[in-house]
């Protein structure tokens, strides 16, 4: 594919502001479904109305359906879909494959971009989807620039890569801290954004997790062939301008304009990273603080008579914004410039290098000597951005009809398929004949206020004839309100073939990383031992398991296979060829015959995404933890191919970005458990090599409800922290006789999504 930069829009001056700077796309979303969901977000009309004026320009529009949707929401991600295919969006990127399944059937005009919120993080998850009719995948953020060249070259597929913009600690779809700890789900949009929460350690306290802003800057000139993605939904028309024109400039001149930096840094910046696009990379977190900082202008010189004397590095102005660190401060010390002065004269504006002195407001808190300043708004960057847009109404979707209009001695007609309209009269000969058809042509072309646009337009004036301008408009204006509108309506969805689930033969399923620690249980009682596939699994650690029992499961994030391939052969040569997948990558390194199940990090929230898990092989899918009661009830009753999570340490982050203190030449590589708590409560931070998980130190229990769900198979889970064989059968007995488990929590079983 060509190289594209692709921009947010949160709302359609973004779009504008997007386009006018140089983007060849922009991504949306709707009012629902969307992964940004507290963004302004478009209208059906607003949608349209990009749409065309982005065709006019010959660059496209992406919608974004990335959130994961429940059985009730079905009939509105129909409508959904049906704007989309009616203001002829250029694809829609999804995470739910109940959408993806439903676009498939009904909507094959929309191409299919898998968003980044399905964790697509190597080449067999990208084969994989593009088995399944994606033309596009929005890569994992995490990737190294060797790892996304590998997949852009060998998939086939159009590789899109974020370059800009703010960073999720956790593997995008694969958090839900947001979700289990307060119901808004990150998979549906409603980010609390706990991963910027100040964090209690056995150091101390800190943003434990908050992430710098990822920013390429140049990097981006290594990325042919694939699209450029800028994050941002949900900032305003003028970060979207400067962000899109700093990116465009370099990738035109592949040079690093400064001055541009410096702009986009003012209207908002975390500090930068690159993330791990060069590598492994420990410079990922920023601490010390969450929000915007702005553009470092300066330190504080002097401090004395509520006046702050210090020498900015660019212009500053009255009414601009300053930002001052203060130590212990949850947040900068803000303020506006009501006044400044210079050799002691009152000053509109100070010049870079001039030493100022800006009154501090009252109450002013404590600022220490060197103390750094920002420039957190500018009124001079405020007016650097203006852009152009069309007049409301300009630009729409409109219905294409062929025109012939015939012109005879006394009467004209124009036909457009079983449309026709005359107009009779007494027509002469025309002076410039040629002239004619351009004045039929602009009269019919005044078609804005109809929802129609000309295709093929001809003339049939064999005698040259002159045709006023009266009756043409007369002619034009009948013809357009007897064409007939085309219009369209939402598809009725097929029943899944589904099996109902009147009396499943239902059994017990114990998931582990810790085979030992299964040895008291009773094997008799068990339909399933689920092990966890890591490289120190050998046959030997599972011979005292019944082989017939055993299914192993493929990790969650494998980003180099060959091990993963290898270990799985091996197994498999030992008789074993039960799988279950947590990523869609896992499809692509398993045996053709091989029977495959579905855990709760593919998530199945509706009968679409259920039957699409089932179309592509799975024998059996798995209740997402963040999933409602009633929900899950719904699916269960539905169909027995199904388990549901009784007992787990749920990972509420799986990241990539390491925690550690020391550098990565000095690491141990030894896993580490660790006690950290926030506001909200307290938490495990288990820290493997190069992976970081976080659980609750309450592990997630349906103990006493789990009965009042007829799944196929109910499942306990002994993985991520240690768990001795005594710990597990005590366990195993509590939900044997539905007796409450202390200590643990049930997410959202009893609640409702927010």
């Amino acid at each position: 594919m060509k190289t594209e930069l692709l921009a947010p829009a949160g709302d359609i001056e973004a779009g504008y502001a997007a386009f006018y700077y140089g983007a060849d796309a922009v991504y949306l979303g709707l009012n629902r479904f969307s992964a940004r969901a507290e963004a302004v977000n478009f209208t059906r009309d607003e949608l349209d109305a990009l749409t065309a004026y982005a065709h006019s320009l010959n660059k496209k529009v992406y919608v974004a359906l990335n959130t994961l949707v429940q059985e009730a929401e079905l009939p509105a991600v129909l409508t959904a879909l049906q704007e989309c295919a009616d203001c002829c969006v250029d694809a829609v990127i999804v995470q739910d494959m109940g959408i993806a399944r439903i676009v498939r059937q009904h909507f094959p005009s929309l191409q299919l971009h898998a968003s980044t919120q399905m964790a697509i993080h190597n080449l067999e998850g990208a084969l994989t989807l593009k088995k399944w009719g994606f033309s596009r995948v929005v890569l994992a953020r995490e990737l190294t620039l060797r790892e996304i060249e590998a997949i852009r070259d060998a998939s086939g597929l159009e590789v899109e890569v974020f370059i800009h913009g703010a960073l999720c600690y956790s593997y995008s779809g694969l958090c839900q801290f947001s979700s289990l700890e307060t119901t808004r789900s990150a998979n549906r949009g409603k980010c609390v954004y706990a991963c910027r929460n100040v964090f209690r350690t056995q150091d101390g306290t800190s943003r434990l997790f908050s992430m710098k802003d990822l920013a390429l800057e140049t990097d981006v000139l290594k990325l042919k062939g694939c699209s450029l993605k800028i994050e941002g939904r949900k900032k305003n028309a003028l970060y979207v301008a400067a962000v899109t024109h700093y990116y465009r400039t370099i990738l035109d001149t592949g040079k690093n304009k400064i001055a541009l930096s410096d702009n986009l840094k003012q209207i908002f910046a975390r500090p930068w990273t690159k993330l791990h696009f060069n590598g492994k990379n420990k410079d990922t977190r920023a601490p010390d603080f969450a929000g915007h900082r702005g553009l470092i202008i300066g330190q504080a010189e002097k401090i004395a008579n509520h006046t702050l004397t210090f020498r900015p590095t660019r212009a500053i102005a009255r009414y601009d914004g300053i930002q001052i660190d203060v130590p212990g401060a949850d947040k900068p010390f803000g303020f506006s410039l009501e006044h400044l002065k210079i050799n002691g004269r009152p000053a509109f504006t100070c010049p870079a290098g001039q030493r100022v002195d800006i009154p501090l407001p009252p109450h002013h808190p404590f600022i220490e000597k060197g103390a750094t300043v920002y420039l957190a708004s500018s009124t001079a960057v405020k007016g650097a951005y203006p852009y152009q847009k069309p007049k409301p109404g300009a630009f729409k979707n409109r219905q294409s009809v062929d025109i012939d209009v015939f012109i005879t001695a006394d009467s004209v007609t124009v036909c457009s398929g079983e449309t026709a309209e005359t107009v009779s009269g007494a027509f002469m000969p025309a002076h410039t004949p040629d002239k004619t058809t351009a004045s039929v042509r602009a009269a019919f072309d005044k078609n804005k206020d109809t929802p129609f646009c000309i295709g093929a337009f001809h003339v049939h004036n064999p005698d040259g004839l002159f045709v006023p301008t009266a009756v043409l408009n007369e002619l034009r204006r009948r013809f357009y309100n007897a064409l007939p509108v085309q219009t369209t309506s939402c598809p009725t969805l097929t029943a899944p073939l589904l099996r109902l689930n009147e009396s499943p033969n239902t059994f017990f399923i114990v998931k582990t990383d810790q085979p030992a620690c299964l040895k008291k249980l009773p094997f008799d009682k068990i339909g399933e031992f689920l092990i966890e596939i890591t490289p120190a699994l050998t046959p030997k650690a599972l011979s005292f398991l019944p082989t017939d029992k055993i299914r192993l499961a493929l990790p969650v994030i494998f980003r180099k296979s060959a091990w993963l391939r290898d270990k799985i052969n091996l197994l498999v040569q030992c008789g074993l060829n039960r799988f279950e997948i947590s990523n869609f990558g896992g499809l692509a390194l398993l045996p053709k015959n091989a029977d495959v199940s579905y855990d709760s990090f593919l998530p199945v929230l509706n009968t679409q995404s259920f039957q699409a898990a089932l179309e592509q092989g799975a024998s059996r899918i798995t209740f997402s933890v963040e999933d409602t009661a009633d929900n899950i009830r719904t699916l269960a009753t539905a169909d027995a191919r199904t388990a549901l999570i009784v007992y787990q340490d749920t990972p509420l982050f799986l990241s990539a970005n390491c925690v550690r203190p020391h550098d990565c030449a000095t690491c141990d590589r030894q896993e580490k458990i660790e006690s950290i708590s926030d506001k909200t409560g307290s938490f495990w931070l288990i820290s493997k090599p190069c992976q970081t998980v976080v659980t609750d130190k309450r592990p997630f229990s349906l103990a006493a409800d789990y009965k009042t769900v007829p799944a196929g198979a109910y499942r306990l889970d002994f993985c991520l922290k240690p768990y001795t064989a005594d710990q597990v059968y005590d366990i195993w007995q509590k939900i044997q006789n539905t007796q409450p488990i202390p200590n643990t929590f049930s997410g959202n079983f009893h609640k409702k999504f927010a």
